[in-house]
């Protein structure tokens, strides 16, 4: 058994709450609660990944029926059971299937019908997170609640560029512990840019999802009541893809991985081994301009990218993706190298002069870190309308992480129903990984993040803090788009 007694690791380390990689300070014990007894829930160390099982990918969900430039798609949330460690049965949930979901693979301009149906004993809904829909059920936010038992459908037309989106709950109160126990998926949009680019894309051959989660497992048990807590629920043990320790296999050559910071609250600091350079393809929202040479990456929670990994520079037959020091994914590669090119100019978009020069039209302050999370001094409230703007038109939006008697951790912010372009950071140029589309942005205790947001559809949208358990206390606001 896993006991609760490890040495406390400060949730401004490792919660997406990260200020430095100082690992010295106690993390709080404050718990969230639903209802039921409340847990204290000690902060673990992320355990380095022993790569002890072949890292297994979502299966691509077929459609129901496809007619010309009409695509229909059947998703169930649903129980399950897994086992995940000592032959140990624990319960999970998952879309179509016992955890995780499959991935649904859409087109630009594809007419698209889904039937949700909501097998659990609990309502949910289902959230597209990155996907341009209008504000009301087909987004999935917190008013878009289906009750056990219910199928509802939505439709919407694919009207954005290429990207890796993903799909998940949005119930208020309960999206923390849903998402725990299983219920994340990814989503791909094609374009004709991306199928025209010379990138890797056959799927799992070598173009691999990777979804970065951490849990605790309890006597082999995923038990979320027993370890959330309201700063941040952080594991001990990474879990990709749903599978623990596991080791990935690829060609070598260079192979793409789209990555999605799956986690509740984990921010990951994504190296590898010796240094080694990647090419940066893509954010949340689609492809930079061009490939960006990094090494070194963060990712907050719910944030996505897509990187170029060049294995035929790899001495031997292994690499490892770290997570700052810690083995988080180790690599097996295989075969002889293979030279192949890829394209380095990806997309053609520029940011205008004058957005970078214009003022905020919109100030948001991000708050919190045991117990008052909060935006712009306020807690969520679903009958109060937070902000307005017009569909179609660019504003400036500042978010400002403030630092109060709480002290401060970092916050992603995330948008609904729009991809925003980052303008500045503490009014400098944003670093590469910020470049592209987003949806998602982490940003730091004392810093102002200035981003440009265009909303494409009408209607009612949530933005809040991408911490599950900071959503579901409250750390969320309104935004009407008329």
């Amino acid at each position: 058994m896993k006991k609760l007694g490890y040495v406390l690791l400060a949730a401004t380390i490792l919660a997406g709450c990260n200020t430095s990689e100082d690992t010295s300070a106690p993390a709080s014990t404050h718990a969230h609660s639903h209802e039921g007894e409340r847990y204290d829930n000690p902060q673990h160390m992320l355990q380095e990944n022993l790569g002890e099982q072949a890292l297994t990918f979502p299966p691509l969900l077929t459609p129901t029926s496809t007619d010309g430039n009409q695509i229909v798609y059947e998703l169930t949330a649903q129980q399950g059971n897994m086992t995940f460690v000592d032959g140990v049965e624990t319960g999970t949930y998952g879309y179509n299937g016992n955890f995780l979901g499959p991935v649904l693979r859409l087109e630009q301009g594809q007419e698209v019908t889904i039937k949700l149906t909501n097998d659990l004993p609990e309502p949910t809904t289902f959230h597209w997170h990155g996907l341009e829909v209008a504000g009301d059920a087909r987004d999935g936010g917190p008013h878009a609640v289906i009750e056990p038992g219910v199928t509802e459908t939505i439709q919407f037309t694919v009207n954005q560029q290429a990207a890796t989106l993903w799909y998940h709950p949005h119930p208020m109160g309960y999206t923390a512990k849903q998402v725990y126990k299983g219920l994340a998926g990814l989503l791909y949009i094609e374009d004709a840019t991306s199928k025209s680019l010379h990138l890797p894309n056959d799927y799992a051959i070598n173009d691999f999802p990777i979804i970065l989660q951490d849990r605790t497992l309890l006597d082999g048990e995923l038990v979320y009541e027993e370890v959330a807590n309201t700063m941040s629920t952080l594991g001990d043990t990474v879990m990709i893809n749903g599978v623990v320790n596991p080791a990935l296999t690829a060609p070598k050559e260079k192979v793409r991985l789209r990555i999605l910071n799956g986690s509740n609250a984990l921010t990951y600091y994504l190296k590898f081994e010796n240094d080694m350079p990647f090419q940066l393809l893509a954010t949340d929202g689609g492809f930079l301009q061009e490939a960006s040479e990094l090494t070194k990456l963060t990712l907050g929670a719910g944030e996505r990218v897509e990187i170029l990994v060049d294995l035929t520079q790899v001495e031997g037959n292994t690499l490892a993706l770290l997570n700052n020091d810690t083995i988080l994914m180790p690599i097996n590669i295989t075969g002889d190298a293979k030279e192949i090119q890829y394209d380095k100019e990806l997309t053609t978009f520029e940011v205008p002069d004058d957005l970078v020069e214009q003022a905020p039209t919109k100030s948001i302050t991000m708050e919190g870190m045991t117990e008052n999370f909060l935006l712009n001094g306020q807690s969520f409230d679903p009958d109060r309308i937070d902000l307005r703007q017009k569909q179609g038109v660019t504003e400036i939006w500042e978010i400002e992480n403030i630092i109060t008697d709480e002290g401060a951790m970092a916050h992603p912010f995330h948008i609904h129903g729009t991809q925003f372009l980052v303008i500045s950071v503490n009014g400098k140029t944003p670093d590469a990984s910020m470049q592209g589309y987003k949806d998602t942005i982490t940003v730091q205790p004392m810093d102002k993040v200035r981003i440009a947001v265009r909303f494409p559809e009408k209607g009612i949208y949530m933005f809040h803090c991408h911490i599950l358990e900071h959503e579901d206390v409250g750390m969320m606001g309104q935004i009407e788009v008329y």
